[in-house]
């Protein structure tokens, strides 16, 4: 009976390291440096991502036209819904309001503003991560829309799977400032 435990044990252990990955999530939404006042509630409607950002494993350009899979690197959330839960988070620190809901949106809830982000190119290529998005924010009272491109590209000192998740947090909350200014002015 020893032996069969022990046995159980070491399988139960053996598996476990054979199935063993790298997790990613980017970073909680940061603490901005700077706060604005903002009074206007606020909708943002789930992000969309390209449909590589759909599988789990983290992937990389290896060429214009060509992407790979991290091998043991794997996403430990969907990006379109982490993504979206990390934008709210950080405008409700950065305008300093909990008025800032996701789609759907309640009645009791209707906001002022409505903001959508398309990512168009969210990954890592040679020594950079890239991220191409555009987003747009609506005034729902007077049906106005502000939409901007945005572009960037953060150097990587590695293609090391949590160096290349650090720069793609490093992408996203420059553009969660962008979308952040735009919705102030």
């Amino acid at each position: 009976m020893k032996k069969q435990k022990i046995f159980f044990v070491l399988m139960a252990l053996w598996l476990s390291a054979c199935g063993s990955s790298g997790y990613y999530i980017l970073s909680v939404s940061p603490q901005p440096t700077t706060t604005y006042s903002h009074t206007q509630s606020i909708g943002i409607t789930k992000l969309t991502v390209p449909e590589y950002l759909y599988k789990r494993e983290i992937a990389i350009a290896t060429s214009p036209n060509q992407i790979s899979l991290l091998s043991g690197a794997v996403w430990g959330e969907d990006l379109d819904a982490g993504l979206t839960l990390r934008l709210i988070g950080f405008l409700q620190k950065k305008f300093q309001s909990p008025n800032i809901h996701a789609y759907p949106w309640g009645a009791n809830s209707q906001p002022t503003l409505k903001v959508t982000v398309q990512i168009t190119r969210f990954i890592a290529q040679g020594d950079h991560v890239y991220l191409d998005a555009n987003w747009a924010v609506e005034n729902l009272n007077t049906n106005k829309t502000k939409t901007k491109l945005f572009s960037t590209s953060v150097a990587l000192a590695s293609l090391d799977s949590s160096v290349i998740v650090a720069g793609m947090d490093s992408a996203f909350h420059q553009l969660e400032e962008d979308i952040s200014r735009g919705i102030r002015k």
